[in-house]
């Protein structure tokens, strides 16, 4: 396999792992190959972690956290720090826009304004510093007696991120944590570790106090140490569900806390009075949004039986006219999946979908002149039964699913007939319509007439979509302890 120039890759130390205020050799020789996923060259190389890396990692995020100044550090001061990695980022804008594209088959454009925009999640978590209630007076049922509730940092957190949208999920999780006051092990993905390894030279510049983020790389085997290890008070995790049962049940076991962000099968309930061709062109596009590796995918179109046949045409015409090709080309509409291993997945499921009767109306296959890269062409199923493996099952690519039923009371128990619910949208021209069918709907999110979550609000699943939920305030709390204080009268602050 040819190798990448790694000389052009906008790494320092890809050779080594941030752990303890340092970048230190690892552990062994074993290391990853980070493929490009346009054109299925070596990109470049970081270590494979291995137990050693793990504990050493653990070691220095516990030390850090016990005997370290920060959850000693005021929520101003921490947010100081949170501050300088949005600078940072948007520094960094131009190198994330590298490579996020060629590690993942994200848009540049959206990988270097979405790198940008990103910066804004640690400027919004530094200003809960001054406004979030960390400390405040609780009336204790005995009289004469003074209560506090105080929210307090929940210690080590192991936060581990997929390989689709790094950046994002790695900014949700640390900027919570840091201002909590937690130190954190940060495990990249394999497929896409680049983006950790910017915020780790971030945190190297604004001189963050050692331990207090250790970012390594691991695979699946050796993550799992990360997870078991009794020094990590908590987990937070992005990714699938699969792997987050598994995750819930070690922590189960040893009752650590646990964040699950998992996987998603969301539907798109298209009501009699929407324009279809609007509603088509709409999902159409959210779907290109990285390349369908997003796990509150609209990729359940559900629709009365009558509407069908005029949704599946207007569909088919707007995704097949979808221009896939390099994510470096301004003219790309949606570029690669991220390996060879998703792409083999994902045609495994258009297989299985022809084979149990959906119709295959566009796409399918791989585009035509692009023979190098993970390209897969967007693909639209008719008639799909709901019970049917492609509308079940969380697939992570470009293949939408339009699914025929009676009326509209039907419309909203099969969008609802899931392990999922992580998100949905109604597609109406009434907004009060709108809202009542989001009431009904048992799914993290309710978008109206587009793809729309807000990690500015609260993200997160309802069922087998996870556990918690991540942004805004809510994505706060996870990483907090409540403790309650009662002194016999109020002290000096109070007074």
């Amino acid at each position: 396999m040819t190798v990448t120039d790694e000389t052009a890759v906008p790494l320092r130390h890809a050779d080594k792992f941030f752990i303890g205020g340092n970048w230190v050799a690892p552990s062994s020789g074993a290391t990853i190959e980070v493929i490009d996923s346009s054109t299925e060259e070596i990109y470049f190389r970081v270590p494979e972690a291995q137990a050693a890396d793990i504990d050493r990692a653990v070691t220095a995020a516990r030390t850090a956290f016990d005997d370290g100044p920060w959850p000693r550090l005021s929520h101003v001061e921490r947010a100081e720090f949170l501050t300088g990695f949005a600078a940072g980022l948007r520094d960094r804008a131009e190198d994330i826009g590298q490579i996020w594209p060629r590690e993942s088959g994200a848009l540049h454009v959206i990988a270097k304004y979405g790198a940008a925009g990103i910066a804004a999640a640690f400027d919004y978590y530094a200003s809960l510093a001054t406004t979030f209630p960390f400390e405040e007076r609780a009336q204790p049922s005995s009289p004469g007696d003074f209560g506090l509730l105080v929210r307090e940092p929940v210690g080590v957190v192991g936060a581990i991120i997929p390989w689709n949208a790094p950046i994002g999920l790695i900014t949700h999780k640390i900027g919570p944590a840091l201002l909590a006051g937690c130190t954190v092990v940060l495990k990249c993905s394999p497929e896409a570790p680049g983006d950790a390894y910017v915020v780790a030279e971030i945190a190297e510049s604004l001189g963050l106090p050692a331990g207090v983020l250790n970012v390594v790389t691991a695979d699946r085997e050796v993550s799992e140490l990360l997870v078991r290890d009794a020094r990590v008070d908590k987990i937070t995790f992005t990714g699938s569900t699969a792997a987050g049962r598994r995750i819930a049940s070690i922590c189960g076991e040893r009752i650590a806390r646990c964040t699950l962000e998992l996987g998603g099968k969301s539907a798109a309930l298209v009501l009699d009075d929407m324009d279809l061709n609007q509603a088509a062109a709409t999902l159409a596009g959210a779907e290109c949004m990285l390349t369908g590796q997003v796990c509150s995918s609209l990729t359940r179109i559900v629709v009365s039986r009558r509407r069908h046949d005029e949704l599946v045409d207007a569909l088919a015409g707007a995704f097949s006219q979808v221009r896939v090709g390099d994510p470096f080309d301004a003219a790309t509409q949606m570029g690669p999946l991220v390996s060879s291993r998703q792409r083999d997945r994902v045609e495994h499921y258009i297989a299985i979908g022809i084979e149990q009767g959906a119709t295959l109306v566009t796409g399918g296959g791989r585009p035509k002149g692009l023979e190098r890269g993970y390209y897969i062409e967007p693909t639209v199923f008719a008639g799909v039964d709901n019970s049917s493996t492609i509308a079940q099952e969380e697939i992570f690519g470009p293949v939408l699913s339009v699914i025929p039923v009676d009326d509209e009371e039907q419309i909203v128990a099969t969008a609802n007939d899931t392990i999922y619910g992580l998100n949905a949208s109604v597609f109406t021209h009434d907004v009060d319509r709108a809202r009542d069918v989001a009431r009904r709907l048992r799914s993290g999110t309710v978008g109206h007439n587009a793809f729309r979550t807000d990690f500015g609000i609260a993200f997160g699943g309802f069922k087998q979509s996870g556990i918690g939920r991540e942004g805004g305030t809510e994505g706060l709390l996870p990483f907090l302890e409540t403790k309650t204080v009662i002194l016999e009268g109020p002290p000096a602050d109070y007074r």
